[in-house]
């Protein structure tokens, strides 16, 4: 097997939304598994996402998982979700998806490099960096 660099982002809660909402926006197949699933099923947790995983037909891979009960949860922004690559129309629906109900810091369009980039925070607080290259480039 092949090494892979993932994103793994951690929720509060709301890692099934998220992830459903990104198998919407990314397409693909999505694994879920619960904290019930693997040892707690009375527990306060036992509904919450121990890790997600989504694979999409471009060969993205994205994993997530809720924080579960007692431990301390931090939202962060020193992580984002890079998407990149020459296919314009593909990479534009996905900003479309991803920035709808969020916030745009950076709006897609053609930057000083060359390419078109935005950079956006999707509903649920995670950022994400949008660059689409000339193709052939």
């Amino acid at each position: 097997m092949v090494s892979r660099l993932n994103p793994y982002i951690s929720f509060g809660d709301s890692a099934r939304s998220a992830l459903e909402f990104y198998r919407e926006v990314l397409g693909g197949e999505l694994t879920i598994s619960t904290f019930g699933e693997f040892g707690d099923p009375g527990g306060d947790g036992a509904d919450l996402i121990m890790h997600g995983q989504l694979e999409t037909p471009s060969g993205f891979t994205l994993m997530a998982a809720d924080t579960p009960p007692g431990m301390e949860y931090t939202p962060g922004s020193s992580i984002s979700v890079s998407l990149s690559g020459d296919d314009a129309a593909e990479l534009r629906g996905y900003w479309e998806k991803l920035s709808a109900g969020g916030t745009v810091s950076v709006p897609l369009e053609k930057q000083m490099w060359g390419d078109e980039f935005g950079q956006c925070k999707d509903k649920f607080g995670v950022d994400w960096l949008v660059n689409i290259s000339p193709p052939g480039a």
